[in-house]
């Protein structure tokens, strides 16, 4: 059973690397996402290879997912990978102090 993706999540997309813009940016493509989107990347990629692009979730619809990669990414459900799940953080004292 595959574990549902929810608000916060980080998640995973694999974006293909259209072309080095300059020596510190690349353009990218993303898959269901019509639009090219430029990174930093300090890594030697070349045109034509993969690279993983992680970011966390910010809205949920019906079957597409907002990611904040930077920019806010809109893409379908099945497009992303769910890397790690938001847990709250744990309180450690008590909201209303007791009476004495």
């Amino acid at each position: 059973m595959a574990r549902r993706i929810g608000i916060g999540d980080q998640v995973a997309i694999t974006a293909r690397v259209l072309t080095r813009v300059t020596e510190d940016r690349v353009r990218v493509s993303i898959p269901g996402y019509d639009f090219p989107h430029s990174i930093i990347d300090n890594t030697k990629v070349n045109g034509g290879q993969q690279i993983n692009l992680k970011g966390e979730v910010t809205r949920i619809d019906q079957d597409t997912v907002t990611i904040d990669l930077g920019p806010l990414v809109t893409v379908d459900r099945d497009k992303v990978r769910l890397m790690e799940k938001y847990r709250p953080p744990k309180r450690r004292k008590a909201l209303v102090v007791a009476p004495d």
